[in-house]
């Protein structure tokens, strides 16, 4: 089992920054990749940005390019979201996700957290 905690959403305006973080506990963080992914009210949940256990190899939705970062530190076993230019489309619960394989689908992903509410007013 792997026991995910997400912080850090809140209120922002448009162009505004963000730093979501998740703190993992349970099965080896390593052995994992680390993902994030979001669900906007009304909408189907969708990958946001994933990094690999090594932290070498990082991925991102195109609506996000440029504009998020992932990062992760090992020797906390904790992923970052650092998120920056943010827009009102970018409202919505972001969720923390591990799996042993990076996917697109969230259908995908093993473990989850709770979700974090992140709003962007205009």
């Amino acid at each position: 089992q792997v026991q995910l905690v997400e912080s850090g959403g809140g209120l922002v305006q448009a162009g505004g920054s963000l730093r979501l973080s998740c703190a993992a506990s349970g099965r080896t963080f390593t052995s994992y990749a680390m993902g994030w992914l979001r669900q906007a009210p009304g909408k189907e949940r969708e990958f946001v940005a994933a990094i690999r256990w090594s932290g070498s190899n990082t991925d991102y939705a195109d609506s996000v390019k440029g504009r998020f970062t992932i990062s992760r530190d090992n020797a906390k076993n904790t992923v970052y979201l650092q998120m920056y230019s943010l827009k009102p489309e970018d409202t919505a619960v972001y969720y923390c996700a591990a799996n042993k394989v990076i996917y697109y689908s969230y259908q995908r992903w093993q473990y989850w957290g709770q979700g974090t509410q992140v709003t962007v007013s205009s």
